[in-house]
This record gives C-alpha cells, sequence and structure tokens, in this order.
C-alpha cells in the first residue's frame, strides 16, 4: 500500500512528469533527496513503469477510437489476446466479466483501418464474436490512477 509520501509525489509527476526533483521538494515539502529515493525506489519496484507523454491521436492521424467486445472459444483468452495486443493500434486489452470475454481499445486512421482490423480479428481462430462501438465524443481519458 502506498505511504502518504508516495502518493504526494505521484500526485505531483501526475501534474507533470517533467518537474525537477526541486520543484516536487518543493510542492511537497519532502527533501530533494527522499524525493530522490522515493522515485528511484517506485521505478525498481516496476510502481512507476515509465514516463510518456500524453498525445493527442487526432494530430497523428488516427481519426476513430474504437471499442471491441471479444468472444473467444475452447480456452483461448491469453493465447489470443496476447495476438491481438501485437497491433499497434491496439492500445489496452481487457479480461472481463458478463457476456463477453475481453474488451480491447483501438485507435484506427478510418473506417477502412478499422475494417480491415476487424476483419484480422474475425480470422483468428478462436475468436467466435466482436462488437465494435464507435467512440463519438471523449468525455475524459485520464491515463493517471486516482491517487
Amino acid at each position: 500500500m502506498a505511504s502518504e509520501v508516495e502518493r504526494r509525489i505521484i500526485g505531483c509527476l501526475n501534474q507533470d512528469a517533467r518537474k525537477s526533483y526541486r520543484e516536487i521538494s518543493r510542492e511537497t515539502g519532502i527533501s530533494v533527496p527522499a524525493v530522490i529515493q522515493t522515485i528511484k525506489k517506485l521505478e525498481k519496484m516496476g510502481v512507476i513503469k515509465g514516463y510518456v507523454p500524453v498525445l493527442n491521436p487526432e494530430y497523428f492521424g488516427f481519426g476513430l477510437i474504437a471499442v471491441i467486445a471479444l468472444r473467444i472459444s475452447q480456452g483461448k483468452l491469453l493465447e489470443t489476446q496476447k495476438k491481438i495486443a501485437e497491433d499497434k493500434r491496439v492500445v489496452a486489452v481487457y479480461d472481463v466479466t458478463g457476456d463477453w470475454d475481453s474488451i480491447l481499445i483501438g485507435y484506427f486512421i478510418d473506417r477502412e483501418d478499422l475494417n480491415q482490423f476487424i476483419k484480422q480479428v474475425l480470422s483468428l481462430k478462436y475468436i467466435d464474436r466482436t462488437v465494435t462501438h464507435l467512440v463519438l465524443n471523449v468525455v475524459k481519458n485520464d491515463p493517471k490512477i486516482p491517487i
């Protein structure tokens, strides 16, 4: 379980991961050496897995976001999910409860790109069915966990 010090430091990094140790120290009231030590510890433990910019997908030509539900048969869930996750357009793959076995989120250039992807997925041996939902408007898409 995260300590209060860790939560305060991560809160600063969530606002801007490019902040200096000194800025984080100033904002949290935690000494610079303690900030450095805590961040290094969290990185080593795999709590902080990396630092990436938050991008606008449309700038890179991705005009469609799709949420796709999958029904996967014959106990081949993980094998099939791993295969699908290799596609660079897929940004998330989840095991879920309910009527579907898996949900994935993908970014696509246009309808033809999405169409090609769906046909590729449906051609996989253990995919029984898919349902695709197009995202019409992004109200919130925040990669930060609520700490």
